[in-house]
């Protein structure tokens, strides 16, 4: 299989590339049954938005053409996006989000053809490398007290069941549960009300 590259895209070059993107975020979620499979237009808006949050930052995965990305914005300091998880936010994350130092994985996604090659490990490692924040945030589907044993790294061909596993052996830790908009995908905080779903929220504090 041909060599994989990183680029690290500006919020123009994001935005140039947001169809390319679009492409893969779709395919990404191929396997997902008709009801929890991504919608295309759906992400695009979500894009169009994010691109305008503080800190933005995107890394794409190359190789005659973008298999993989993985982006990410500074969760706002008004600590909007933490109000329905389920357990008690601890003290520390509470002051690091309201002091402009926490980070959102906001989305994370590889083409299925491209899993178990490391692709996934290798964006989200140049994505965080250079970033100025003590916390970083991502939330993953939660299917209750299901086994939480999956793929490591991409996922594997059950996308839904891997994240746990992968985040876990990246080391980084389950913060609680949260409410999220149905559909939305990580990029999406908490919120209640109808279409909402529950969603695994995960830490990690960046090694210096």
């Amino acid at each position: 299989m041909a060599e994989v590259y990183l680029r690290r895209l500006s919020r123009w070059q994001a935005e140039q590339q947001r169809d390319a993107v679009a492409d893969v975020y779709v395919s990404a979620y191929r396997s997902a049954t008709e009801a929890e499979r991504r919608d295309r237009r759906g992400f695009l808006a979500r894009l169009e938005q994010h691109v305008q949050h503080t800190g933005f930052d995107m890394v794409v995965a190359d190789t005659a053409g973008t298999v993989g990305c993985a982006y990410g914005f500074r969760v706002p300091r008004s600590g909007e996006w933490w109000p329905d998880l389920q357990e008690q936010l601890p003290a520390d994350v509470e002051e690091l989000t309201a002091s402009g130092r926490a980070f959102l994985l906001a989305e994370l996604m590889v083409l299925p053809d491209h899993r178990r090659r490391g692709i996934a490990t290798r964006l989200v490692e140049r994505l965080l490398i250079r970033l100025e924040a003590d916390l970083v945030v991502a939330t993953a589907d939660h299917y209750g007290d299901r086994d939480d044993r999956g793929d490591v790294d991409d996922g594997g061909d059950d996308v839904r069941n891997a994240a746990a596993a992968t985040f876990r052996a990246w080391g980084w830790s389950r913060s609680g549960v949260a409410t999220t908009r149905a559909g939305a995908g990580p990029a999406a905080g908490p919120v209640a009300g109808p279409g909402a779903v529950t969603r695994e929220v995960w830490i990690r504090r960046p090694l210096r």
